[in-house]
């Protein structure tokens, strides 16, 4: 029995090697998978066919072989708005580490800068609802909405209801969701919707659950465009907890933006590539129309710049990562963070610590309750070990703290729904908008310090009193975070 029992054991161990070391993967994330093999005989092989093999080529190619639909036409309208502000307006808007910035991205995701917007910020779950709503009750042409959680409970019906009423209106309403992320949602659900003549699909990583279905890779962002004029993007989702109805969450602290100009047309061209390759039929295919990139000189806005940035598996290069990276390299006094998980890798560890040590006042908000245990403990963890290297850790207190934010020198800022953690650097399909505005990092910088009031600082003494049985399940955690 014994001999059988080792043969098995040794038999386990030459899989998990196999298994992981077929196919390129970073190292922390190659000796998370192994040490999880090795220590759940099949078990462990069960959880790496949902959640560790790399995304399905057919997905990959049709997320990466995508047509810029409306590129070229934006990049057009674009050079119309620089046209009309003067360059003392233009230079005053953007300093010179913005400027880096902002290159370094338009190279890597051919993402351009757009100058004509305006912004408001939202925190108040029913404060940013109730405002969709009104919009999408306005619109006459189109609605395209795009979300990770689409959740059949109360909100999810009352959005669902009103998109069905604008479909049956005649208005053009496409939805695109992640199956993963939406309790509830499913094509029963949404007939109301496809029957009044509206379109959803889920989005491509969800398909073929045996075959291509990689659990690990989801639709992360939360985009809505109303008659190309207006656009939603943050970090809430669909669903009544975030609306601070759930008893576990309590309240829930999210940051979304309603942008009006002509970074709405970026989200437009995101939207359009997510649905391209989400289809399964090809007249389902969403062509260039005017329609959809109307000209914004024709809206009353802002001149607020905004670099509208998504970023996902489909791309070689961690984008969002990158630039998160080069904030931190660039900030001269200040770099303020808000993230619901924490839990960076190497590169952006060594560069939060760099950048605290270099003098920068480096202050990340993370929540004081978990949605996910395991994450929660790393995040924990990395929560230690950076307060231990001079970063004020911040523990926000009044319910669920969810929002995605960062601000660099109070002079630009990002508002998305990219987290601070391994998942959203290299896993999820995420979006972030950049706004280089002094005003806009202002407000941001306000939210931030009022948050702080209902936070807690973490302390070494802290640290310190947390139980030797905490720690380990924090170190623990840790060895796991490459795969949370």
């Amino acid at each position: 029995m014994l001999l059988i029992i080792m043969g098995l054991l040794v038999i386990n161990t030459t899989g998990a090697i196999i298994t992981v070391f077929h196919r390129p993967r970073s190292i922390p994330s190659t000796l998370a998978w192994l040490l999880v093999l090795v220590m759940l005989p099949g078990v462990g092989f069960l959880l790496y066919a949902f959640l560790g093999r790399g995304i399905a080529e057919e997905n990959l190619f049709a997320l990466s072989h995508q047509d810029h639909i409306g590129l070229a036409h934006l990049k057009k309208l674009i050079l119309q708005d620089m046209k009309k502000l003067s360059q003392s307006k233009r230079d005053s808007n953007t300093t010179d580490d913005a400027r880096g910035l902002i290159d370094y991205f338009d190279r890597s995701e051919d993402s351009p800068v757009t100058q004509h917007n305006k912004v408001r910020i939202f925190t108040d779950g029913k404060d940013k609802f109730k405002n969709l709503f009104m919009d999408i009750k306005i619109a006459q042409r189109f609605i395209h909405v795009e979300y990770y959680s689409f959740i059949n409970d109360e909100i999810g019906n009352e959005f669902l209801n009103l998109l069905v009423r604008k479909a049956q209106q005649g208005v053009e309403v496409r939805l695109i969701y992640d199956p993963w992320g939406s309790a509830g949602a499913n094509k029963k659900w949404f007939a109301p919707l496809t029957d009044a003549g509206g379109e959803v699909v889920p989005f491509i990583t969800s398909r073929d659950l045996i075959r291509k279905t990689r659990l690990n890779y989801h639709l992360h962002r939360k985009v809505v465009i109303i008659d190309g004029k207006v656009g939603w993007t943050g970090g809430f989702n669909v669903g009544d907890q975030y609306l601070g109805r759930s008893k576990k969450f309590g309240y829930w602290r999210d940051t979304h933006i309603r942008i009006v100009g002509t970074s709405v047309l970026a989200l437009q061209e995101r939207f359009l590539m997510d649905w391209n390759a989400s289809i399964e039929r090809y007249d389902q295919r969403i062509t260039f129309k005017n329609e959809y990139f109307p000209n914004p000189s024709k809206i009353a806005v802002g001149h607020t710049p905004i670099q509208i940035v998504s970023d996902g598996p489909d791309t070689e290069e961690d984008t969002l990562k990158g630039g998160m990276m080069k904030m931190l390299m660039t900030a001269k006094k200040s770099v303020w963070i808000q993230t619901p998980y924490l839990v960076p890798d190497e590169p952006m560890l060594s560069s939060l610590i760099i950048a605290a040590r270099s003098g920068i006042d480096v202050r990340i908000m993370i929540p004081q309750m978990p949605d996910h245990p395991f994450i929660y403990r790393a995040t924990q963890y990395y929560a230690n070990l950076l307060t231990e290297a001079g970063i004020k850790i911040y523990v926000y207190e009044n319910g669920f703290l969810h929002a995605k934010t960062t601000i660099c020198d109070n002079e630009f800022c990002f508002v998305g729904s990219m987290n601070q953690d391994y998942r959203s650097y290299a896993l999820n399909f995420e979006c972030n908008a950049y706004i280089y505005d002094s005003k806009v990092s202002q407000e941001l910088t306000d939210i931030f310090e009022n948050d702080m009031k209902k936070s807690t600082l973490l302390t070494t003494e802290i640290i310190r009193s947390q139980s030797h049985w905490l720690h380990f399940k924090q170190y623990f955690s840790r060895l796991l975070s490459p795969i949370l």
